[in-house]
């Protein structure tokens, strides 16, 4: 294997079809590489960034990537791994998550124009019905079912809506239309992107190589990342809720977050308790700087080792007869009532350190007082 390809393809979970990658290099010019990403959330997080990351390493090879932003394909929602229907997104929510997506991914990929095309495929899946009837004569349905997750809910009597079939042909539309030389996603797409090599064909297309990515479990250290399941790390966060979030991982999840994240493991010998803190801040570091990172160390020893409160609360201003505990949680943390409820039943909840579980506690009761809830909130109470 030539070494672009071999420096590709480190850490790949696999380039397929076998070879292919290494037939679109020889080509001797800079290729077209190929992400979408569906704008259903607001936030990108280290799940993301393990295949921007391997993006980057194409532009820093002189080869261009098309970061296609799926404002259509959200719409329909992306049934792979998934035992049910997507929720429906509306438009407005659809376009801010979009633009947020856009501004997130410039903090691993380059952005010089020559290195990035930023695309939204609403500019070519906006099409005329007679345009969607030639695209949807391509598969059969035998094929569309073949995927492990269409398959498992037809077998299992799950409803499977004619618009989840027909997502696989979408993204492999954007190939068309973006004339992608190579596409990337996670295992978990490898249908998709292998389908958009047949979509891509029948268009009298050159057929793309395709490269999946391991996927990065969460914090939990079991399920994949995700915002929804409370398991993921922002890239945009805070260097201190950063750094305390990648500390929680299970021992077992690091060797795949170095690997994954394209961290530097450290010496043979090292300690676990040593390598985990040299992961969270390697982490806080590429987000933000070094200089954070020491500082996010400091804040963390600060509060959960010595118990110690951080410098720079945040003050929480209160009108004078303000409510009880749970509506201070709602207004100065943004937790739901009953989410409030649920952590002061929990001991998730204290004031100057010493839990609270009391629901009748009043703002004036908490007056120049920390509250604290969880293991890294901290709000300075005052009160008129």
């Amino acid at each position: 294997m030539e070494p672009a390809a071999s420096f590709l393809t480190r850490n790949t979970a696999a380039a397929l079809p076998k070879g292919e990658l290494e037939r679109k290099l020889a080509l001797g010019r800079p290729l077209r590489v190929k992400l979408g990403i569906d704008p259903t959330a607001p936030d990108i997080h280290l799940g993301h960034t393990v295949v921007l990351q391997k993006l980057r390493e194409f532009q820093d090879l002189g080869h261009k990537v098309v970061l296609i932003i799926g404002d259509y394909t959200a719409r329909v929602g992306d049934p792979s791994g998934r035992s049910s229907t997507r929720p429906v997104l509306s438009g407005a929510e659809i376009d801010a998550n979009a633009k947020t997506f856009q501004e997130q991914a410039s903090h691993v990929l380059r952005t010089d124009p020559q290195l990035l095309e930023v695309r939204f495929n609403g500019e070519w899946l906006d099409m005329p019905m007679e345009q969607l009837f030639r695209l949807a004569r391509i598969p059969t349905v035998a094929q569309i079912l073949e995927r492990d997750d269409f398959a498992k809910r037809y077998r299992a009597g799950e409803p499977i809506s004619i618009l989840e079939l027909l997502y696989p042909l979408l993204q492999g539309y954007d190939s068309v239309a973006t004339d992608a030389d190579v596409e990337l996603g996670g295992t978990d797409q490898t249908f998709n992107l292998l389908l958009g090599r047949d979509i891509q064909r029948a268009y009298g297309k050159p057929e793309q190589a395709v490269l999946t990515m391991p996927i990065l479990a969460g914090t939990d250290g079991v399920d994949k990342m995700s915002k929804s399941l409370g398991n993921h790390v922002g890239v945009t966060e805070v260097p201190e809720e950063q750094y305390g979030k990648t500390l929680s991982i299970p021992d077992a999840a690091m060797p795949s977050w170095f690997s994954l994240l394209a961290i530097d493991e450290p010496p043979p010998g090292t300690t676990p308790r040593d390598a985990k803190r040299a992961l969270a801040r390697a982490v806080v570091a590429r987000f933000h700087s070094a200089e954070a990172a020491r500082t996010a160390e400091e804040h963390f020893d600060r509060v959960h080792i010595d118990h110690g409160v951080p410098d720079d609360v945040e003050v929480l201003r209160l009108p004078a007869g303000a409510a009880h505990l749970p509506a201070v949680l709602a207004e100065g943390f943004g937790v739901s009532r009953s989410e409030a409820r649920r952590l002061l039943n929990g001991n998730g909840v204290k004031v100057d350190g010493e839990p609270v579980t009391d629901l009748d506690v009043d703002a004036a009761q908490l007056d120049g007082r920390v509250l604290q809830v969880g293991k890294r909130q901290f709000r300075r109470v005052q009160v008129g």
